[in-house]
């Protein structure tokens, strides 16, 4: 039972008690001033808003029933109000010319990620399923011209963008590979005839919010995944190319919240398809949290700071996020791009043992390998059983030592050097029979504004060879030149599709402010079948 009494001293009701109670002769409307025969009050839930009212009757001595007030409570305004409001707070012509321009940039990389992954086995799984459903106002499956349904469009191209593990990095609190928003907004543009003005705000406002969330809190160490806050990103994407307003908005990401949480295990253990795809999930969410609201479906709220919502059941506090949202978004500008395909704590120990190995010449010269990094690399890529031992390609990948081993063995990291045969291979894993990994106080204070390894390699003839990396090529403060940025594109692309095509998306992506609509870039996307 609710103690009405208590509820009314409560912060947000006070004002309302004290209005209700001051006079026996109040009855709301200053037409009948007569003693109060009953005084009901009860609380009930506002139908087009889910917010808590107090409803107040007033039956008068004689029995002549006045009427009733209404009262809404002086309440702090939700999170997802907050973030529907700033969806749409701001306008392309708001976004500086270094945002509008990264964005470009991550749409090329992105693309580049995308057809390179294109034959990749959960690519091919997921482009089949998808590709059994049409859609009349749907979006195009990349690589093909099959229009699926805007949700399944954005699956499908989201495990093409994030498999390689190649896709961009966002490191703090929480990391992401806040690209992985891409797919759903180029969905969701697509499925709505966007311009591409339209689209660059949206991708803007999906990093801002991913990566803001991320700053906020970490919810890995709970046992929950990181794609966990790209339904809430991807959703408000979606929801500002389909134009929807404010209170739609809301909606959308209240429905995106209420399934969201995706489990860690994703990550741990003996990793799978899932790994790489777990995003893509995410992105689909979103898309289609964004349709039902578009189509009236409302969601429960509050959904970030509710009795059971989002941080309650996660365990998390994502304090006074809502108020960080102010002004036209820039968070993209400190991502990263990722220069080797592989997990990004460890691109720093790529770079220092493909340095170091310069100096050895000869591999079967080395005695052992010490990788000292920061809590975090340890953590997530660096401390289980099954990363000396690569069973799977996910595995490989967010390998520390087997990442950094095969930098030094083979002088160089392509998707080659994770093809089964050289990250099972015997040698190898004898070789990383030799690997330590350790945790270094320095480094794991020095995160996440830097992203720091030390790579030592010890030669049979006593030698100690030692290499730092603090901002590996490709991080925010050591940035890809556009040209570099180019040049990855192509070495994934080009094989494909040829270099006249691929110089043509390029062309396109770069140019993508001046496009009416995305249709002619998804034109130029359409792969040749083996």
């Amino acid at each position: 039972m609710i103690d009405l009494r208590s509820l009314l001293l409560t912060p947000a009701f006070r004002p309302v008690y004290r209005r209700v109670t001051r006079s026996s002769r109040f009855n709301g409307f200053g037409t009948f001033w007569k003693p109060l025969k009953r005084l009901s009050i009860f609380v009930t839930t506002e139908h087009r808003t889910q917010s808590p009212v107090l409803i107040v009757d007033h039956v008068l001595a004689d029995m002549v029933f006045v009427g009733r007030l209404k009262l809404e409570p002086c309440m702090k305004t939700t999170l997802a109000r907050q973030l529907a409001n700033y969806s749409s707070s701001f306008r392309f012509e708001d976004l500086s010319k270094e945002v509008v321009h990264e964005v470009k940039r991550r749409v090329i990389d992105s693309l580049g990620c995308a057809l390179g992954a294109w034959n990749e086995e959960p690519c091919v799984i997921a482009r089949k399923v998808a590709s059994d459903f049409s859609a009349k106002h749907g979006a195009t499956i990349i690589g093909t011209t099959h229009k699926a349904p805007p949700d399944w469009t954005a699956f499908a191209n989201g495990c093409c963008i994030r498999y390689f593990d190649y896709n961009d990095t966002y490191l703090s609190k929480e990391p992401a590979h806040p690209s992985d928003n891409i797919s759903a907004a180029l969905a969701a543009a697509e499925s709505v005839g966007a311009s591409g003005q339209e689209l660059i705000a949206a991708i803007a406002l999906a990093y801002e919010v991913q990566c803001r969330f991320c700053d906020a809190a970490s919810i890995r160490a709970r046992g929950w995944d990181h794609v966990t806050y790209g339904a809430f990103s991807t959703a408000l994407a979606c929801a500002r190319l389909m134009k929807l307003d404010p209170e739609k908005t809301r909606h959308a990401v209240n429905i995106a919240g209420v399934a969201c949480a995706a489990m860690r295990q994703a990550r741990v253990g003996e990793l799978s398809h899932w790994k790489g795809v777990a995003f893509a999930d995410a992105a689909r969410r979103g898309v289609y949290s964004a349709l039902l609201a578009r189509a009236g479906m409302t969601g429960p709220a509050p959904i970030f700071e509710g009795q059971m919502g989002f941080e309650k059941e996660l365990g998390v506090s994502l304090g006074n996020v809502g108020e960080k949202f102010k002004g036209a978004p820039e968070m993209i500008l400190k991502t990263s791009i990722k220069f080797w395909p592989a997990e990004y704590h460890s691109q720093s120990a790529i770079e220092a043992a493909l340095t170091l190995r310069k100096d050895v010449g000869d591999p079967a010269k080395v005695k052992s390998m010490t990788i000292e990094s920061h809590d975090a690399s340890v953590d997530i890529i660096g401390s289980e059983p099954e990363k000396w031992k690569p069973e799977t390609r996910e595995t490989a990948d967010h390998s520390l030592p087997y990442i950094t081993a095969i930098a030094l063995i083979d002088g160089q990291i392509t998707d080659k050097q994770f093809d089964r045969d050289r990250f099972a291979h015997p040698r190898v894993w004898k070789f990383l029979e030799n690997v330590k990994v350790a945790r270094h106080g320095e480094l794991s204070g020095l995160y996440p504004e830097a992203v720091a390894n030390i790579v030592h390699v010890d030669l049979a003839d006593g030698r100690r060879l030692t290499k730092r990396v603090d901002y590996p090529l490709g991080h925010a403060k050591n940035p890809l030149k556009d040209s570099e940025v180019e040049e990855k594109f192509f070495a994934l692309v080009e094989p494909a599709i040829g270099q006249k095509r691929a110089k043509k998306i390029v062309a396109l992506a770069w140019k993508l402010d001046q496009a009416e609509n995305v249709d002619e870039l998804i034109r130029a996307l359409v792969m040749v079948k083996k």
